[in-house]
C-alpha cells in the first residue's frame, strides 16, 4: 500500500494551473519536492490542506481566489517611460529583467506594452489579479533524508 501524506513525509508532485477561463498558463510535469505541514509557505496554503491524506498517484484540483494565490494586482507596480531610458534588450513587449528595490526584494520585471515612444513595465506576478486553479499530481511521498530536511529549509527544491 502507497504511504499516504501526513505531516512531515516529502511530497513530490506536478501541477497544472489554469486561469479563470480555464486556460491553462502553467504545467509542469517537473516534480516540486517540499516536507508536508511545515506551513513554511513552499505551497499555497489551501492546496497544502488538499493533499493531506493523499498517495502517488492521487491528485487535488483546488481552486484559489485570487487574494490567496499571486495576490491583487497593485497598480503601484507597473509604470510607463520613455522608451529611450530602457536599455536596448528591454525594448520589446515580453521583456524581463529581475532588480533588486530600495528594500532588498527581487523585483521580477515585464514589459507588457509599448505604445510609439513610451515603455510600459509591470512588476505584478504575472496571474496577479486573477482567480487560478491548481490540479495537482502527488508523484511521490516518503520519509524525508536528513539531507533533504537540511537541503529543503525554506525553500522548494526542484
Amino acid at each position: 500500500m502507497s504511504e499516504r501524506i501526513t505531516p512531515h513525509k516529502l511530497v513530490s508532485i506536478a501541477y497544472t494551473i489554469r486561469d479563470s477561463r480555464g486556460d491553462i498558463v502553467e504545467h509542469s510535469e517537473l516534480p516540486i519536492s517540499y516536507i508536508h505541514g511545515l506551513n513554511d509557505e513552499q505551497l499555497f496554503p489551501k492546496i497544502e490542506r488538499a493533499l493531506d491524506g493523499l498517495s502517488v498517484d492521487e491528485r487535488a484540483e483546488v481552486h484559489l481566489l485570487a487574494s490567496e494565490a499571486f495576490g491583487e494586482r497593485d497598480p503601484d507596480l507597473t509604470f510607463t517611460d520613455q522608451i529611450e531610458n530602457a536599455p536596448e534588450e528591454l525594448r520589446f513587449v515580453g521583456a524581463e529583467l529581475d532588480a533588486e528595490s530600495d528594500s532588498g526584494e527581487v523585483l521580477h520585471f515585464r514589459v507588457t506594452h509599448i505604445n510609439g515612444d513610451e515603455i510600459t513595465i509591470d512588476a505584478n506576478h504575472p496571474l496577479a489579479g486573477e482567480d487560478v486553479t491548481f490540479v495537482v499530481r502527488v508523484t511521490e511521498v516518503r520519509d524525508p533524508t536528513l539531507e533533504e530536511i537540511v537541503e529543503i529549509g525554506d525553500t522548494v527544491v526542484h
